[in-house]
This record gives structure tokens, sequence and C-alpha cells, in this order.
């Protein structure tokens, strides 16, 4: 069967409902969507935001108010849905949702931004190594991997509009490029970067300078598959015409 995902950070899911957010679900056809940054735990939210008609919600809020947090709408009941990365730094912040279907594994994930100094460059990383140890042990039990999100890194020039000028800018730099390649070394395939090699596509636009308006922006939300989900895959896009949020919504279909 084929399997429609969709992943957006939305920059806050209140505000997002706010700019039609609902309307966009529905009309959508996805048999799962998975929303980072969702700023709000479930007590928060509008009975249509927690049960929008066709879908079931798993929620993963952070410890702090107003601040990260995911959700994972699906139209298929998982076999399993886990919270987090079972290490206790990286799960206070409701980063992660893992949902595990029959055909595969999904990976939810709204990864850190080490924007604010080193040492959060240093947590960024260490995640991204906590997050190759999980995905990495489905792997070798022979279970499908897909992984989607916010992984707040550019891998390579193309992935951003002003490379030269960022390198040293969180999200370019180089140990976080370096800390990305070690996901393909793990096996997993950028789903987008292998369909459209030469595409120029951005998924995150800076608000404050105004960046949408010029296309000055970075690739910074992904689909990575485990090499045999590859094969399988139908297409993989990126919506840059869809607003709402400083970042646009991501596609992939496969058939499994």
């Amino acid at each position: 069967m084929n399997w429609k995902l969709i992943s957006w950070n939305v920059n806050g899911i209140r505000a997002a409902e706010k700019k039609g957010f609902l309307d966009w679900l529905a009309a959508s056809g996805a048999d799962v969507v998975a929303v980072q940054e969702t700023k709000a735990s479930p007590d928060q939210l509008s009975e249509a935001l927690l049960n929008p008609p066709g879908y079931q919600a798993a929620w993963n809020s952070a410890e702090r108010k107003g601040y990260s947090g995911t959700v994972t709408y699906t139209r298929h009941t998982p076999l399993k849905v886990i919270q987090g990365l079972g290490e206790a730094r990286f799960d206070t912040e409701g980063r992660t949702l893992i949902h595990e279907f029959e055909p595969f594994v999904l990976f939810n994930i709204y990864f850190p931004n080490g924007g604010r100094g080193p040492e959060y460059v240093a947590h960024k990383l260490a995640f991204y190594k906590r997050f190759m140890k999980v995905a990495g042990d489905y792997m070798k039990a022979g279970r499908p991997v897909i992984v989607t999100g916010d992984l707040n890194t550019a891998y390579a020039e193309i992935d951003l509009a002003r490379p030269k000028e960022n390198v040293r800018t969180s999200g370019f730099m180089p140990e976080e490029r370096q800390g990305l390649g070690e996901f393909f070394t793990l096996g997993l395939v950028d789903t987008f970067r292998t369909l459209h090699p030469d595409t120029v596509k951005y998924t995150y636009w800076d608000q404050v300078t105004g960046a949408r308006d010029r296309n000055v922006g970075w690739r910074l939300d992904y689909f990575m598959v485990s090499p045999g989900l590859m094969a399988h895959v139908r297409s993989a896009e990126v919506h840059d015409d869809v607003f709402g949020s400083d970042h646009c919504p991501i596609s992939l279909v496969l058939d499994v």
C-alpha cells in the first residue's frame, strides 16, 4: 500500500491552528503527519487539535512550557509508541516520538539547535549520536527505519542560500555537517537529495529578516530512510508554497 507522510516544523501549533493548520491537515491526504516545535502540552490545546477527524495523535511535550515538543498524527494504529531516546538528558524537551508500524519504524524528531553557543553545539552532536544508536539498533534488528523532522543542519552548500557567509553559523558548521554525515555512514538515505540531486529548495527562512520574500533559506528538514526502503520511495518533495511557519512542510510517498 502507499503511505504518504508529511513533516512540518510549525513553530507553535496553537499559532498554526489560527493560520489554518487544521484545514491544511484535512486536505493533506497524509497517512502520517509528523509535527515539530508544537510549543504546547495537550492540556493547552483545542479538541480539534487533540482529535482531528480521521487521525489519532501521540504527543511528547517539553517540561518547560511553550518550548519544543512533537506530535505525530496517524491514520494507522501503530504497534507501539515510544517517547524519547531513552536517555534523560535528551528526553526532557519532548523532541522525539518513535512509532513502530508493521512496515517500518518512524522517528519524528525536533533535533536541538546549536545557535546559543559551543555547549549547545556539543549537546546537539551528542543528541545526534544517541539517535544513531537507537536507530542503528532497529536497523541491525532488520527493521526498516524512516526518520523525519527538523535536523537543524544543512548538509551541503546546495542546501542553503549563503554557504560561505554561514560556515561558522550553527546549522552549517563543519562539525555539525560531519555529525549529520554520520547518519549517511549509518546507512540512512536523504530521500529528497537522492531524487533531486541538483534541485535548490529550502525548508526554513529567518522571519526576522524577511528572508522568505527573498528566498534566502536553508534546507533543515529531511525524510531519511534505511537503505532497503529507498527502492519503495515514490516521491520526496519540499512544499515551499505552504505558509504558516518559518518552515514549510516536506513529504514522502512510499509503497510498502
